[in-house]
């Protein structure tokens, strides 16, 4: 009986975790940006993915594809599971990372030499990030075929490496000591 009880609780907590997390992300996409003040960095990309504000949590759930809510669960459960340091190591990082990409995005529109209103300075910023995300991407994937490609070498490479240091350890004379040839 304590085992449906915890699971239960279990089950409870995700789904307030869940409830805050899309009550904030939607506070935060219901908070005009032009009000901020002009030296703070914005808060970090758009969460609402092209969808209108006045769209349900729940329409917006739906509306996203399989496997970003798969992610999403994945990472609920993860935070769930995280110590209260292991949540503020983790605050930490994605605020440094939005400070980050905020800084570039601002040097970027420096370099573009654009004089944009705050309405296009948003959207210029909005798709900046957006294709930055892309490009990001496209080289993540680009490593790991790389990598993919490396590996086998790699795994020979070592594997030769290792039957040089230890040739008593090779399979020719394992056979000489068995008990059948003694037979």
């Amino acid at each position: 009986m304590k085992i449906t009880c915890g699971k239960r609780s279990r089950r409870c907590e995700l789904i307030v975790a869940l409830s805050v997390l899309a009550l904030s992300c939607a506070a935060a996409q219901a908070q005009p940006q032009s009000h901020r003040p002009a030296g703070r960095p914005m808060g970090g990309p758009p969460r609402g993915g092209g969808l209108p504000p006045n769209q349900s949590i729940r329409e917006r759930w739906l509306a996203m594809p399989p496997e970003a809510r798969q992610n999403f669960r994945r990472n609920a459960e993860r935070w769930m599971h995280m110590s209260p340091e292991e949540r503020n190591v983790m605050r930490q990082r994605e605020n440094l990372r939005r400070q980050t990409i905020q800084q570039e995005t601002e040097a970027a529109l420096r370099d573009s030499g654009l004089h944009l209103s705050p309405q296009e300075r948003a959207q210029f910023e909005s798709r900046y990030i957006q294709e930055r995300r892309k490009v990001e991407q496209a080289l993540r994937q680009q490593i790991e075929t790389e990598r993919q490609k490396e590996l086998p070498a790699l795994i020979q490479q070592l594997k030769r490496e290792f039957q040089i240091d230890q040739p008593t350890k090779g399979p020719a004379t394992k056979p000489a000591e068995s008990p059948k040839s003694k037979k």
